[in-house]
């Protein structure tokens, strides 16, 4: 902890508290903590960080621990205590996913009336339409996202867009009916997107990838 507070930077913390993060460590310093830990025997390290609710601690923890040892109790805990973005993100991204029980707690986290919580689901939902989609019901993905997307909160609409993004991108022939979605609702339409960046609004967003992978794709360019 004494070296985590030495590693605060108030230029940081400043560009991190606009965004919700509550802490000034530079992530590449982070990281490079993170690596050095790992190279030397730390049993049960991970916890002790989590437990002191610091948000660079958790960071930390989330990146020294053995993502497969949490039970879902542990995981479900977790998620409802993460508060800032960027633990929320590194739980589900860097643990979450590689947890047996990730997909027990994606069905749960889905349903959850708590829409912080119910974005972790749709953010493993995503994953799975990208990488395991057999067995989900893609068509009702669909409807679901067309009939509560709109009004979503602003981080579960997030994760709802980055599925419906993932549905049209994935599976061709889903895909006019996701961009028709992302069309009817409008949802990120405006949103600012830097040169060179693609912008999340879906219809937008699915074009794009795939032009890019068809192209890639293209004989001559393999």
């Amino acid at each position: 902890m004494a070296e985590l507070a030495g590693l605060e930077d108030s230029r940081v913390r400043a560009v991190n508290e606009k965004h919700g993060d509550d802490h000034g460590v530079n992530l590449t310093r982070l990281r490079a903590l993170a690596k050095r830990l790992r190279t030397q025997p730390q049993p049960e390290l991970a916890r002790p960080l989590w437990a002191t609710g610091d948000t660079a601690a958790r960071l930390l923890a989330l990146l020294v621990c053995r993502p497969k040892a949490f039970t879902r109790d542990e995981l479900d805990t977790m998620l409802r205590e993460a508060r800032t973005p960027k633990v929320h993100d590194w739980l589900v991204n860097y643990v979450v996913k590689k947890n047996p029980y990730a997909e027990e707690v994606r069905v749960a986290w889905s349903a959850d009336p708590d829409p912080v919580v119910a974005s972790a689901g749709w953010a493993l939902t995503a994953e799975r339409v990208a990488r395991r989609p057999a067995g989900l019901d893609l068509p009702g993905l669909l409807a679901t996202i067309e009939a509560e997307m709109k009004d979503a909160p602003d981080r579960l609409q997030w994760e709802m867009n980055h599925c419906l993004a993932r549905i049209g991108i994935e599976h061709p022939e889903h895909r006019a009916r996701a961009i028709a979605v992302g069309e009817h609702l409008g949802v990120l339409e405006d949103y600012p997107t830097s040169p060179g960046c693609t912008s999340p609004y879906a219809p937008v967003w699915i074009t794009e990838i795939v032009r890019r992978q068809q192209e890639k794709a293209a004989p001559g360019n393999a």
